[in-house]
């Protein structure tokens, strides 16, 4: 199976920008035969909380029916950011396409202390299941916190993939926990990070890929954006930057 994750610059509040930034990079996903595709947190607003209100969106927007299309048409999975209104308040959370089915949504568990005056929690794990290896997602703050990993190792995941929108300091802990976690619960580990200004600070990529052992397979750089496409059998890393 080949999961991929993608580095992308988020441009402020630009719905319609994003969109079709994110199918771009979604056909260069398909080129490279990824069975899945997964994107920053808020990819697809840029991540910017105060903005969150003007800018959320229910799960089954009409401008989001593309990503349907092209997940049925390449059967490809995949992975977007988005703020979801719900009746109980605006949740930072992932929509993923999966091939000829109803779109399936994650929301971020645990959100930091600056995240709490614009947003809720959401009150529940997922697990994806994708060429019959079990991918469970995890947003940005939460999957720096042990106990999310170990819940995603009780549901059996064998791929933890992070979708996160990181500066310098956040990425320094990526880089020393996800190895740990990888190793500790024996699952590979993905994180999907942006480039460029994100609310009040500067996103810097280095997206990255580590093995279960907690080996970094692969890396892209602090500025450009690209792909990294992880094969889970042979653990080869395909890396494209743009």
């Amino acid at each position: 199976m080949k999961i991929a994750v993608a580095q992308i610059n988020l441009l402020k509040g630009n719905v319609v920008a994003n969109i079709e930034k994110h199918i771009q990079f979604i056909k260069l996903a398909v080129l490279h035969k990824a069975d899945a595709l997964f994107f920053p947190e808020l990819s697809i607003t840029g991540y910017e909380p105060e903005l969150a209100k003007e800018l959320a969106v229910h799960v089954y927007d009409k401008r989001f029916d593309e990503f349907q299309a092209l997940s049925n048409s390449y059967n490809i999975s995949i992975g977007i950011g988005v703020p979801i209104q719900f009746s109980t308040g605006i949740q930072i959370s992932m929509i993923i396409f999966v091939p000829n089915n109803i779109r399936k949504v994650y929301s971020k568990q645990l959100l930091h202390p600056d995240e709490l005056p614009y947003f809720v929690s959401g009150d529940q794990k997922i697990v994806l299941t994708i060429e019959n290896k079990k991918i469970v997602p995890a947003i940005c703050y939460e999957s720096l916190q042990v106990e999310n990993a170990e819940q995603a190792h009780a549901l059996e995941a064998e791929i933890y993939v992070a979708s996160v929108a990181k500066a310098q300091n956040g990425i320094d802990k990526a880089e020393s926990h996800y190895p740990f976690i990888a190793r500790k619960y024996r699952m590979s580990v993905l994180m999907a990070n942006c480039v460029g200004p994100c609310d009040n600070f500067l996103s810097i990529g280095k997206s990255s890929i580590w093995n279960k052992d907690g080996r970094l397979l692969g890396q892209l750089n602090e500025t450009e954006e690209g792909i990294l496409v992880f094969d889970s059998e042979t653990e080869l890393v395909f890396a494209k930057s743009i």
